[in-house]
């Protein structure tokens, strides 16, 4: 009778410590969800559909094939997650250009733009190879239409807001 009592004692002493584990597993993903939170705050335009390519008028258009609308979006894209990375990162881990970078992208922000993933055309200039050409402001007429960019303009720049 002695043996058995001993056993069962052991494994609620075993399962104690598993119950002590457990909360502190569950206190580390509330840390890393935090920065999952504004991972997820970093907007990414969708690509155009043809639906949606052949509802633009003619006169957006003009000679723009699908594909060029698609490689701009993905440069947006790559530009807007650049400048998050950057600004998502702790200020003492960064080198002395990136800090440059932090300060300028904070300068930028605005009261409209507050809580939104916007570009401006000096990131896009910084981290994709795209020319800035009348094509180029053409295609983001045509991606406005499109609902995929927002125009916010104040203070001497133009601000691309991601829908």
């Amino acid at each position: 009778n002695i043996v058995p009592t001993v056993k069962h004692k052991g494994q609620t002493k075993a399962v104690e410590p598993n119950t002590e584990k457990k909360p502190a597993k569950e206190n580390k993903p509330a840390k890393e969800n935090k920065p999952a939170k504004e991972k997820k705050a970093i907007k990414e335009a969708a690509l155009i559909t043809t639906e949606e390519f052949e509802s633009v008028p003619a006169y957006l258009k003009g000679r723009i094939k699908h594909i060029q609308i698609n490689a701009v979006v993905q440069g947006i894209n790559k530009a807007v997650l650049g400048k998050y990375k950057i600004l998502d990162k702790p200020l003492k881990s960064m080198s002395a250009p990136d800090r440059n970078l932090y300060h300028r992208f904070i300068e930028e922000e605005t009261k409209d733009t507050k809580g939104a993933c916007f570009i401006v055309e000096e990131d896009i200039k910084m981290f994709t190879q795209l020319k800035l050409d009348k094509r180029f402001y053409s295609i983001l007429s045509i991606l406005r239409h499109c609902q995929r960019v927002r125009e916010i303009r104040g203070s001497g720049l133009i601000r691309y807001i991601i829908c």
